[in-house]
């Protein structure tokens, strides 16, 4: 992975060729020849992906700093500099990076090259120093030269300017002067009163244009003029070049458009496409001469607004004031104003505006450390001045709405208690009594606790196993078609309510949405899908991971389903997945062989649930349900309602709320920014444990080829973000699972403990490293966007820490712990099956074909009573399994890790639960007492028998 390979300041090469000139001798004349002048060059690895971009621009203006101040110090003269390979290939990267980012441009770097050359290193020194605190954020006053111009000091003082600054592409083929006067009309255009500023990014054709859109995440909106040409002429990596290439595949603009015969036209459309696809939240507006009026009415759904080359202050208007709704907050700013507001209160809420805290001797500790503005703000949701969250008409409603635009959602609700909360909420909106749900059964408990509350049949999916670390995949989509398959052959189609998946699992293994519903509904054209993305939120924030969100998912399906082209290709399959003559579906061979497409007129019903608290900026709890139905105005809405009126407390945390508003400001204005962040630094932990020689000898990173069995893999590359954007690209665009790169598991065997022990005695007793997730012999550690540089750097050398302990036999505690045989775990137990009693029926013709659908509802409530169940030991329970006999649990036994119930009620206890039970040691067990066992059912004879006792009695 670029950026990894050297230990201090990596040269930064993402930009340049796939030849450098790494230890080529410079020219010793001035000008900005050198950076561009052909050269003798050795080969180096192709660079690697340019998401790393943010990394390699401040780390290269960081060496130069570091570098030209030694030699300013030090006396040096160019022979020094001369022989400083690194200087030049920094300077060189940034010549190019430069182009795609705001603020100093690749003119800058000129002038830094020409004043080296010539021996002016305080000079250098200076400028780039002012690049530097740019990039930190630092606003301290740069020190001026004498002789600059005045223009100079204005351009100077404005990259000094603390406001919130945001970056404009511009598309445009322009002179340098066209381009100085653009600059200079944008510096005439502020005004002090202002509340955000911005820069122009100017490219000159439409690979530069997604070059930016790649790279430059400070971007929040584009000017296309029709000027610009195609093809760029920079020197891009190999990677970079297929990742453009790769952006640009299948960008038609639609035959239905109306077309100037100007080839220009087509082109600019053609670019719009491109880049909304890449980044959909930037706005795109068109600059151009004559006819404005006849391009506006074709371009209405493709730009924002069209404008002439003169309407520079009405251009200036409108992305100041698009710019102030994304960064608009409804509710944080209600409730802030609302902390400002004298009050007198005479509610029941004794804490609201510290009233019961502020003079008591004894709880003042409580606002020394949260503050008194967390008092402020708390209220009584009756109190009438803040929105109501169960039945929101103003800042609530607003903000939910803005929320929906974000995540790409029709409508999106708030939730205060968690995603659990949230996937019961759709449950019981969606599902009725007796309705059939599929649901991974390795997914998260409240799932099997909605299935319950619902009533629900639940028909389990079973996804692959890894047993050689103790936690499952996901489920394959051949095995949830065969299933939709078993109900049609049975008749039982119609029941099939609901298919329930979670994108991602804990361990990061990444569905395809849309390949999943769009096979789905070939079979059932009404299914409900609803996904769990509780791990997955950060995803809709990036341009390759947004695909497999369940949001942009569902939209592209509605598009591609609504297109003739599709209705064709509709027609054509089912003249093979049917019987011409008789009407017959074809065997299911054909039907699980095909990539099967949806009728056009099937329903788009798609509903996400996602813990925001977990992957962006939330308070604990915090979580949203985001709804795409087509349905949804047509009575399901209702349903919905009343499933959120039902779980939904009528004393919601305003705070909370709060922070999801906020939550959603941060990643439309900077979420690109901070998920491209965030894979980063995965990839650099990933790195350092698989190049480290002391850690790759005790840890390894797992990589899809330990995650993801090769059938369901078309790419080759096991990691494939370390390779480049494009190959993950590939791979996100191809492969039925993937591998979350933000999710690093490391495998552990080598240290001789288990994965419960290295968590709690190891990493966080004695480093205060903490991690969510471990198995029998890994450790998940995730990035998020909270994640820093130095804290990767921090984990990266506690593992070298821990490492020279293992690998040391005088640390060991038991010097031969090492080489003892690690514990052989037993296979990962699948579901076995309902008692008959909660099971579907038995066809008398063939009993093979008994469809797996259980009644969790009529066993659970069996199970709480205590007339109806025992309490059997481990032993016990062991010996009537080999007695033949078939116990039946009473709960859910949910053992953490892996995190999942391995019994549910209802379901038949066999010896492959048992022995798999027997083998963990993990400190959690739900639903499990040790002194007691497992809460067993009864059977139905002895319960009959002792209620009949009872009765006597």
């Amino acid at each position: 992975m670029t950026g990894i390979d050297s230990d201090d300041h990596p040269a930064p090469t993402s930009f340049g060729p796939d030849r450098s000139a790494a230890g080529a001798a410079p020219r010793t004349h001035a000008g900005s020849g050198f950076l561009s002048r052909p050269r003798k060059a050795k080969l180096e690895r192709d660079p690697g992906m340019p998401a790393s971009t943010w990394r390699l621009r401040s780390d290269a203006w960081e060496y130069l700093k570091f570098a030209i101040k030694r030699l300013a110090m030090s006396g040096g003269d160019f022979s020094m500099i001369a022989e400083d390979g690194e200087v030049w290939r920094s300077l060189r990267s940034l010549k190019t990076i430069e182009l795609y980012w705001g603020g100093f441009g690749q003119r800058y770097v000129e002038e830094i090259a020409e004043l080296l050359s010539d021996g002016e290193f305080d000079r250098a020194h200076d400028m780039i120093t002012r690049a530097v605190n740019r990039l930190r954020g630092t606003t301290v006053p740069d020190v001026m030269d004498e002789d600059l111009t005045e223009e100079e000091r204005a351009e100077h003082k404005d990259r000094q300017d603390p406001r919130p600054r945001f970056e404009v592409l511009i598309v445009d083929e322009t002179t340098e002067g066209g381009r100085d006067e653009l600059h200079t009309d944008l510096l005439k255009l502020r005004n002090a009163s202002d509340q955000f500023i911005y820069d122009y990014v100017i490219v000159p054709t439409a690979d530069d244009a997604v070059v930016a859109a790649l790279t430059n995440p400070n971007l929040l909106a584009c000017v296309i003029r029709p000027g610009f040409t195609d093809r760029t002429r920079e020197v891009l990596s190999r990677d970079l070049r297929n990742a453009v290439a790769l952006a640009h595949e299948g960008t038609a603009t639609s035959p239905t458009t109306p077309m100037s015969p100007l080839n220009s036209v087509r082109r600019v459309l053609r670019l719009a496409d491109t880049l909304a696809g890449l980044r959909p939240e930037l706005d795109l507006y068109l600059m151009a001469g004559a006819h404005i009026e006849n391009l506006a009415g074709a371009l209405t759904h493709r730009f924002r607004r069209v404008f002439r080359r003169e309407d520079q202050f009405e251009l200036h208007l409108s992305l100041l004031r698009r710019v102030q709704h994304l960064y608009d907050t409804p509710f944080f700013t209600a409730i802030r104003e609302h902390a400002r507001r004298p009050a007198g209160v005479f509610h029941a809420l004794p804490v609201s505006r510290g009233g019961s805290v502020v003079g008591s001797k004894w709880i003042s500790d409580f606002v020394d450390f949260y503050g008194l503005n967390l008092l402020l703000a708390e209220t009584s949701a009756t109190s009438g001045e803040l929105d109501s969250l169960l039945a929101p008409v103003g800042t609530i409603k607003k903000a939910q709405s803005l929320a929906a635009r974000a995540f790409g959602a029709k409508r999106t609700y708030f939730v205060t208690n968690g995603t659990s909360t949230a996937n019961k909420i759709v449950h019981q909106a969606v599902v009725s009594p007796d309705e059939v749900v599929m649901v991974d059964r390795n997914c998260h408990k409240s799932h099997h606790h909605a299935l319950m509350l619902t009533g629900a049949r639940t028909a389990y999916l079973e996804a692959y196993p890894l047993n050689d670390v103790a936690f499952y995949g996901a489920v394959p989509l051949d095995r949830i078609k065969q299933l939709l398959l078993d109900y049609r052959a049975a008749g039982r189609l119609d029941e099939v309510r609901m298919i329930t998946l979670t994108n991602c699992t804990f361990d990061g293994i990444v569905y395809d949405p849309y390949t999943v519903m769009a096979e789905c509904l070939a079979i059932k054209p009404d299914l409900v899908f609803l996904w769990d993305e509780a791990w997955f939120a950060f995803a809709r924030f990036h341009p390759v991971t947004r695909k497999r969100t369940a949001m942009v998912a569902a939209e592209r399906l509605e598009e591609v389903i609504g297109t003739s082209a599709h209705a064709t290709a509709y027609r054509e399959q089912q003249r093979r997945l049917f019987d011409p003559e008789t009407g017959q579906p074809a065997p299911d061979e054909v039907w699980l062989n095909e990539s099967l497409l949806p009728p056009p007129d099937a329903r788009i019903r798609v509903y996400a649930t996602q813990s925001t608290h977990k992957t962006l900026t939330s308070l604990r709890q915090g979580s949203m349900v985001h709804v795409y139905d087509q349905d949804f105005a047509h009575g399901a809405e209702e349903s919905f309602h009343e499933a959120y009126m039902t779980h939904t407390s009528t004393s919601p945390n305003y705070q909370i709320l709060a922070s999801l508003d906020l939550g959603r400001r941060q990643v439309e204005m900077e979420g690109f920014a901070l998920v491209q962040k965030q894979l980063d630094l995965a990839m650099s932990l990933a790195s350092a444990v698989a190049r480290h020689p002391l850690l790759k000898k005790t840890f390894r990173v797992l990589t899809a080829a330990d995650l993801i069995p090769s059938e369901y893999r078309e790419t080759e590359r096991t990691m494939p973000l370390r390779d480049g954007l494009a190959t993950f690209w590939k791979a996100w665009a191809t492969d039925e699972f993937v591998v979350d790169p933000s999710r690093i598991t490391v495998e552990i065997s080598g240290t001789g403990v288990d994965g419960d022990t290295f968590k709690h005695e190891h990493l966080m007793d004695r480093y205060g490293i903490q991690v969510n997730k471990t198995s029998r012999n890994t450790v998940l550690f995730m990035t998020n966007i909270g994640t820093s540089r130095s804290a990767v750097a921090y984990l990266i050398e506690v593992l070298v820490k821990l490492a020279q302990k293992f690998t040391d036999p005088h640390e060991l505690d038991t010097p031969d712990a090492r080489n003892e045989p690690a514990a052989v775990m037993p296979p990962l137990p699948d579901f076995s099956a309902f008692a008959p009693e909660y099971a579907a029926e038995v066809p008398a013709e063939d009993p093979s074909k008994q469809l797996p659908d259980g009644d969790l509802r009529t066993a659970y409530y069996a199970g709480l009573r205590r007339w109806n169940i025992e309490h059997v030991l481990p032993h016990e329970l062991r010996r009537r399994v080999e007695a033949g006999q078939r116990p039946v649990s009473a709960g859910f036994v949910t053992p953490y890790p892996p995190g999942f119930p391995v019994l549910v009620p209802g379901q038949v206890i066999t010896a492959e639960v048992l022995d798999f039970m027997s083998a963990l040691d993990t400190r959690e067990i739900h639903g499990y007492e040790a002194r007691l066992g497992y809460r067993v059912i009864l059977p139905q004879d002895v319960i009959e028998a002792k209620a009949a006792e009872a009765e006597k009695s």
